[in-house]
C-alpha cells in the first residue's frame, strides 16, 4: 500500500493542477470574449467627430471626418488572405485646422498607386494605434517608398502630420483602392486551444496514473499473496 500512496497523492495533485490551468483558460476565454465584444461595439458605433486631443485611449473609436487629402501616399506592405500581397496607402489629410494620417486601403503590389480623391471628401472610419513593428521588422525602404509597418511616429514625421491615424472604412471616390477597415481579427484569442491542451494533459496524466496503480496492484506471477 505504501508504494501506491505516495504516487497516488502526487498524481492526483498533478491532475488537479492541470485541471485548474484548464479552468483558468476557460475563465480567460470568457474575459477575452467580453473584451472583443466591447471592441466590436466601439468599431461599429455611430461615428463621431475626432476628439480635440486624440490619444491611444481612443483606439477603435468610430469617427467621420471631412477634409482634403494631400499627395504623395506612403505605401505600407501588407498581405490579405483573398488578394495576396499589396500595399496600404497612407496619405496626409487636412481637416479642421489640423493634419492627420488617413489609411485609404489596399492596392495590389503590381499596380500603380492611384491618386487620392480631389477636393473635400468625407471619410468614415476608426482611429487606430497599430503595433506592427518589432525586432524582426525590416527597416523601411524610403527610396522605393516601401514601408514594412505602420509606425505612426515615423510616418507622421514623413508626412508632416500629427501621429494620429484614421483607417477608412468608406472613402467615396477613391477608385481602385479597397478599404481595409479595423477589426478584431488580429487580436489573439487562443484561450480555448490552451484550455483543450490543459484538459487533454490532465486526461493523459490521470490515465497514466491509473495504469501505474493497476500495474502496482496486479499480482506478479510466481509470488504468494
Amino acid at each position: 500500500m505504501n508504494r501506491i500512496l505516495l504516487p497516488l497523492i502526487f498524481g492526483l495533485a498533478g491532475a488537479a493542477v492541470l485541471v485548474s490551468l484548464g479552468v483558468w483558460q476557460v475563465q480567460r476565454l470568457t474575459w477575452k470574449q467580453g473584451i472583443l465584444a466591447q471592441i466590436e461595439a466601439r468599431i461599429d458605433a455611430a461615428p463621431v467627430a475626432i476628439p480635440d486631443t486624440p490619444s491611444p485611449d481612443d483606439r477603435f473609436l468610430a469617427v467621420q471626418v471631412t477634409g482634403t487629402l494631400v499627395e504623395p501616399a506612403l505605401r505600407v506592405l501588407v498581405s490579405t488572405r483573398d488578394q495576396g500581397a499589396g500595399y496600404r496607402l497612407i496619405n496626409a489629410m487636412e481637416t479642421d485646422g489640423r493634419r492627420i494620417m488617413l489609411d485609404r486601403g489596399y492596392i495590389k503590389n503590381d499596380l500603380p498607386t492611384p491618386p487620392a480623391p480631389q477636393g473635400e471628401v468625407t471619410v468614415t472610419g476608426n482611429l487606430h494605434w497599430p503595433e506592427e513593428r518589432d525586432s524582426y521588422t525590416p527597416e523601411n525602404d524610403r527610396a522605393a517608398n516601401i514601408w514594412f509597418a505602420r509606425d505612426l511616429d515615423a510616418m507622421a514625421a514623413a508626412l508632416n502630420t500629427a501621429p494620429v491615424l484614421l483607417v477608412a472604412r468608406d472613402l467615396p471616390g477613391d477608385t481602385g483602392v479597397t478599404p481595409l477597415p479595423v477589426g478584431t481579427e488580429g487580436i489573439p484569442n487562443d484561450h480555448l486551444g490552451y484550455a483543450i491542451q490543459w484538459f487533454g494533459l490532465a486526461a493523459v496524466w490521470t490515465a497514466m496514473l491509473g495504469l501505474y496503480i493497476w500495474r502496482q496492484r496486479k499480482p506478479v506471477k510466481g509470488t504468494d499473496l
